[in-house]
């Protein structure tokens, strides 16, 4: 992954604009901004790309439930996207919304490519349809009679509809999961999809009636239908770098390196897409990593319960760099999490506080105290974590900062063990060498960081750069217990 002059290109999901952001997607943007900021240190081309999608059933229904006209709503709910990318030193390249010219040319372009390749058609439908996930499903996908993902009842839809022939694609998917076991990350994913697959694939509704669905892609050549949401959704990833013009960015880029998505998309991401991207006559991206659910204190997030939770609150009292380390350390990357404020704290007070800011303030104290703010030499660090590459590129970010922290916990012991602090009295020599010696571990701890905790890292940075290093500023503030 680190052979030079390379292109990099990953995207995240583009969730829906029913409703604020919550933490589970604050997840998958830290989660591509890893891969991101990591891509670019090692010297790749890297674009990265995120957005909203601003289509659906959904979209106008939730906009009528707070009164407003639905342009209005989309507007409001996807700048709260984008603030949430600000807030979360997020380092995307371009901000695709749905609703955007640009996007509804891909979405025209592409539909007459798929048609003029005999892979559109016109047939009725009828079948139960769930509104939270644009998806239709047949009784025996249902539990209990509900949306296996939503716990709602899915609707009944009969109406006349154009049809992607996906079943045509059968076999060359197939083939293409065999081939390319990597395709899918983790395993677990992989093998779900294709036992899909290998079950048969049906051919989809790519359209609504107008009747039911205005808000969204007129049907080229048929102002009476609408393009289903997810033949308009899944062509960001080529709407956002330029396929409607094919200019230079569309042809640096497709395809995509890496979609990360969470696992309740996966299948769309992994059958139907690939399928559409072959009737275009288009490459098939690299791979997909498919990470987990966050629970809250053991429930599953849901707005009934009443438990979904706002980023935005939790970056103004522990900081982005606080809410980066938890979801990345405290949450598997490639599955489920639980997520608590107790959590939340105990990781910031333990790891953040207590081990790398703690090891921060000493070595600083020390240097400044006994050193007149100069490290006595330049060195190489005893410690590095040798398998963090390794790690970023099988997608287990939370490996990665454990190994991180396992050198930075054996830093502060080391500094206990040999009473750092008393050498200067007993042996001068042994202490420049030791301050050396972990200072350049400091170093090494900042660059490594750096695509996890850039704000962190960028403070460590700082320190080694200043012409005298003085007594740091705590990294992480302690929380102050509320009464």
């Amino acid at each position: 992954m680190s052979d030079t002059s390379k292109k990099f290109y990953i995207t995240t999901s583009i969730p829906y604009v029913n409703a604020r952001p919550h933490i589970g997607f604050a997840m998958e943007l830290i989660q591509a901004d890893v891969l991101a900021r990591y891509h670019r240190f090692i010297g790749d081309d890297t674009f990265f790309l995120t957005g909203t999608s601003e289509h659906g059933s959904k979209v106008p229904r939730a906009a009528a439930a707070e009164g407003k006209e639905t342009l209005e709503f989309v507007n409001e709910k996807s700048h709260l996207f984008r603030e949430l990318c600000k807030s979360l030193d997020i380092s995307n390249s371009h901000f695709i919304r749905t609703i955007e010219q640009g996007h509804h040319h891909t979405v025209e372009k592409f539909w007459k490519r798929v048609e003029k390749n005999g892979d559109i058609y016109k047939a009725k439908y009828e079948g139960l349809y769930c509104i939270g996930c644009e998806n239709y499903y047949t009784e025996s996908e249902l539990v209990d009679g509900r949306c296996p993902i939503h716990k709602t009842k899915p609707e009944f839809l009969s109406e006349e509809n154009y049809f992607f022939k996906f079943s045509k694609y059968q076999k060359q998917i197939e083939e293409y999961l065999k081939q390319n076991p990597a395709f899918i990350v983790p395993k677990t994913r992989y093998n779900e999809v294709l036992q899909f697959v290998k079950g048969g694939l049906r051919d989809i509704s790519i359209s609504r009636s107008s009747k039911t669905l205005s808000w969204g892609v007129r049907v080229p050549g048929d102002s009476e239908q609408i393009v289903y949401i997810w033949f308009d959704e899944l062509l960001n990833y080529i709407s956002g770098i330029g396929f409607s013009e094919e200019d230079e960015t569309f042809k640096k880029y497709w395809p995509a390196d890496i979609h990360l998505v969470g696992k309740d998309i996966a299948r769309f991401h992994a059958t139907l897409w690939p399928g559409m991207l072959l009737s275009a006559g288009l490459s098939l991206p690299k791979q997909i990593f498919v990470h987990g659910f966050i629970s809250v204190d053991g429930e599953k997030i849901s707005k009934s319960l009443g438990n979904v939770v706002d980023p935005f609150p939790l970056i103004s009292k522990y900081g982005v760099d606080a809410l980066r380390y938890f979801l990345l350390r405290a949450v598997p990357s490639d599955g489920d999490g639980d997520f608590s404020i107790a959590k939340l704290e105990a990781r910031y007070t333990g790891d953040l506080v207590n081990n790398l800011g703690n090891l921060v303030s000493r070595l600083t104290n020390l240097i400044e105290k006994h050193c007149d703010g100069i490290i006595p030499e330049l060195v190489e660090s005893p410690k590095r974590a040798e398998h963090l590459a390794e790690h970023i590129a099988n997608f287990r970010f939370h490996e990665a900062l454990a190994e991180i922290w396992t050198n930075i916990s054996w830093t502060n012991q080391y500094i206990d063990q040999v009473k750092l602090w008393e050498l200067p009295e007993g042996n001068k020599e042994l202490f420049r060498e030791t301050i050396s010696s972990l200072s350049a571990l400091l170093k090494q701890v900042g660059r490594e960081i750096a695509p996890f905790l850039p704000s962190t890292a960028e403070k460590i940075d700082q320190i080694f750069r200043a012409d005298r290093i003085k007594k740091s500023e705590p990294l992480f503030p302690r929380l102050i217990k509320e009464e």
